[in-house]
């Protein structure tokens, strides 16, 4: 149950500022020590504790200097937060980069503790969705790698 110190809206709202001022130090105070990230669809990117956000941040601030992040979507239940996001920006050497999904954040006091993180690139390739389909179960010419695919000038990071 959300206690009465607790707003995990603006938890979010904090951490969306922190993200679009390029605030370090703002961003890392949104997360609890002991804070905990999972990626279920990439289970070897999960990590514990603020420190890796502020290396994770650190980098993404340096590579992709103009990054804006936006929450399309938030809907509230107790002390989770379900957010849709959409992060773009260009990196340092021209290529573009966007990222849509979602993040469910639990929040404790005034802080993130876990994060389940289903941010991706967005993949803007040719791929309709006979061939997505094939491809992921591995039937007919999808199978073998044929048919679009990430479009060479959008590229993805891990961000939280």
């Amino acid at each position: 149950m959300v206690g009465a110190e607790q707003n995990p809206v603006a938890v979010v709202e904090r951490l969306v500022q922190a993200t679009n001022d390029h605030d370090i130090e703002g961003l890392v105070a949104c997360f609890n020590d002991g804070y905990i990230n999972e990626t279920p669809a990439h289970p070897g990117r999960g990590f514990e504790g603020a420190e890796q956000i502020r290396r994770n941040w650190t980098q993404i601030f340096g590579g992709v200097p103009d990054v804006h992040a936006e929450v399309l979507q938030m809907a509230v239940e107790g002390d989770q937060v379900w957010t849709e996001w959409q992060t773009s920006g260009t990196r340092r050497d021209g290529v573009g980069l966007l990222l849509r999904g979602v993040i469910v954040f639990r929040i404790a006091g005034e802080g993130i503790q876990s994060a389940r993180f289903y941010l991706e690139p967005v993949d803007e390739g040719t791929d309709d969705v006979n061939a997505a389909v094939g491809r992921a179960v591995g039937t007919g010419a999808e199978a073998s790698g044929a048919g679009g695919g990430q479009a060479p000038d959008r590229v993805g990071m891990e961000a939280s």
